[in-house]
């Protein structure tokens, strides 16, 4: 029998329902749902709670629905009641930090698996479902804590100690970082498939071939099963191991094969890349109509990846009052929101504006400027600025050449800058992406500060000074702490090298690779 949305037909459903066990409220809510009848659903799902109010699966069931019709404040109140009826209520507690990623609250969501792992000894599946969950929510340290306290109530689960010692690199715990590693490792063959050697190489700078890390890496790629993503990133591990001793030419061949790798399985779309570079010049953005200027700055620092965007952000998080989200995936996803018809322009825009803001801003900081160094940021810096008018858009550029060999000598998270691994790709990218920034700055100059990467080392403190004044930043010595950072997150592939005081052996950095790397002469010197 079929139910439309009539107050006639909803009762006589209800009528029928009324009396029963609270299994037969479910199955008939499941079919509902099944059927695309949400409304209906709603109804019987409500009424149920009222005649099974302490059932905890039909609360879970009614936040479900309620979720799906963006009832998200009804949905985290019942998800709150089960907790306090239940803490240990796993299902609960991962659909209510559904609730609160959404609204941005990432603290929050951090409070509720840090109460629901308050005593160590969970199931190994169910931690590092919460560890991917926070670590997705840049809440490494909260990630971490869960790690380390299941491991020091005796945890030998491998997997726990690879994700143990990703997320001590990115807090700076390099030694300890280290040590898991070397566990996971010494226990599981499967470490290598984890890319946990790789992570080994990215904890310091090698001072010579004695390190037993060279014997590590040319171990493991001797292995007979590894899969190509694994022998990719051993080899750039190999490269990187080569490079930091000065054998260039021995880093060159690595690093030649390890790219050759990647682009045997997937090529990067130039001709799409292009396109979209064009289609961007010729966009022209309705006007928007603010209401009133909000009262805190967003602040995009973008530019090619490698090109000093998180050193950057690093150093201006010291200030007091910044915060630095990291790289935060939502512009992108709101921007193709946008895309389309210029119908209800207006209100789709205020909506990605507040959505945008509670992700940038979140829970936890009363900072008045917020950063987002997502570097592909570059390609929506109109929508950017009819979403928030006083944003501030820094723009890193380095030299052509030594950018695209940091690119192409660094192993990136599968699906991520798919252009890395090819110098025509690279030289593609580069160039359209400063295409793009200059047409940004001519149209909107106020809004745009370029930061080049040869000033920003050569003299960092006059670069900051003369940013910060740009940016409006009480003042303020991003230098009078000394030259070790603070215990940010760093999740990108600088999560040593901007640790560590600034320095400009990397600029001119292409000439030692000129002879082994011809390509690179085929790039612009600037």
């Amino acid at each position: 029998m079929t139910y439309d949305n009539s107050d006639g037909s909803c009762a006589s459903l209800l009528d029928t329902l009324a009396g029963g066990g609270e299994e037969h409220w479910l199955a008939c809510a499941q079919e509902l749902v099944l059927r695309g009848n949400i409304t209906v659903a709603l109804r019987v799902l409500s009424a149920a709670v009222s005649a099974h109010p302490r059932s905890t699966e039909v609360r879970l069931a009614l936040a479900g629905v309620l979720l799906e019709s963006d009832a998200g404040e009804r949905a985290e109140a019942l998800l709150r009641a089960v907790l306090a009826d239940n803490p240990d209520h796993a299902a609960a507690a991962f659909l209510l930090t559904g609730v609160l990623k959404g609204q941005g609250r990432m603290a929050a969501l951090a409070d509720v698996m840090r109460s629901l792992f308050r005593h160590p000894g969970h199931d190994p599946e169910q931690v590092i479902r919460a560890i991917e969950l926070l670590d997705d929510c840049e809440r490494k340290q909260d990630a971490s804590d869960i790690c380390e306290a299941e491991i020091a109530e005796g945890s030998r689960d491998p997997r726990l100690y690879a994700y143990a010692g990703m997320l001590l690199s990115q807090l700076g715990q390099f030694e300890l970082s280290r040590r898991r590693r070397e566990f996971a490792i010494a226990n599981s063959a499967r470490a290598v498939e984890w890319q946990v050697p790789q992570g080994l190489a990215d904890l310091q700078r090698y001072a010579s071939r004695e390190h037993p890390d060279f014997a590590l890496f040319d171990a493991c790629l001797q292995q007979a099963d590894l899969s190509a993503q694994a022998r990719t990133s051993l080899l750039f591990a190999m490269g990187k191991a080569h490079d930091d001793i000065g054998e260039y030419a021995a880093a060159a061949r690595y690093w030649r094969e390890a790219n050759t790798c990647v682009n045997a399985t997937a090529r990067w779309p130039r001709k799409q890349w292009r396109r979209s570079v064009e289609a961007r010049l010729a966009r022209h953005l309705p006007v928007a109509a603010h209401e009133g200027r909000i009262d805190w700055i967003p602040v995009f620092i973008v530019g090619a990846p490698r090109s000093g965007t998180t050193l950057l952000a690093q150093r201006l998080a010291r200030h007091p009052e910044v915060c630095h989200r990291g790289e935060l995936p939502w512009l992108p996803m709101l921007a193709e929101q946008m895309s389309g018809t210029a119908d209800d322009y207006h209100a789709r825009l205020a909506t990605a504006t507040n959505q945008y803001a509670a992700q940038l801003r979140q829970d936890d900081s009363d900072a008045h400027w917020f950063i987002d160094k997502q570097p592909h940021n570059f390609m929506h810096v109109d929508l950017i600025l009819r979403m928030f008018p006083q944003a501030r858009i820094v723009y890193c550029e380095r030299n052509a050449r030594d950018n695209a060999l940091s690119l192409w000598m660094q192993s990136f998270q599968p699906g991520t800058q798919g252009f890395a691994y090819d110098f025509a790709d690279i030289a593609a990218f580069i160039h359209g992406s400063r295409r793009l920034m200059k047409h940004w700055t001519t149209r909107y100059p106020a809004s745009i500060y370029r930061v080049p990467y040869e000033q920003l080392t050569a003299d960092p403190a006059a670069c900051f000074a003369a940013l910060s004044a740009w940016l409006a930043l009480p003042t303020r010595d991003f230098f009078g702490l000394g030259d070790v950072y603070p215990t940010t997150a760093i999740g990108t592939a600088s999560l040593w090298q901007a640790r560590q005081p600034i320095h400009t052996r990397s600029v001119g950095r292409w000439r030692r690779y000129a002879e082994h790397i011809p390509e690179l002469a085929q790039l612009p010197d600037k």
